[in-house]
């Protein structure tokens, strides 16, 4: 039988936390990168919100990474 997701429990839509992660790198250098706010990276990281496409491609070339590498399938 399938497992049952709560109410509460919010599919991962990005991978933008575990490559910060493997690359060492913390959300706050991620927020001066893009210039935007600690607050707005910290609910994109952990997918509270999503970053527009035009911020998901910034976000990835800060990372130096394909988009499709931060997009979960």
């Amino acid at each position: 039988m399938a497992k049952r997701k709560s109410k509460s429990e919010k599919p991962k839509l990005n991978r933008i936390k575990e490559v910060l992660e493997e690359q060492g790198k913390t959300q706050t250098w991620l927020a001066e990168k893009l210039d935007k706010d600690f607050v707005t990276v910290t609910r994109y990281v952990n997918n509270h919100r999503q970053p527009s496409l035009e911020v998901l491609f910034e976000i990835a070339k800060a990372l130096k990474v394909n988009t499709k590498e931060l997009i979960n399938s």
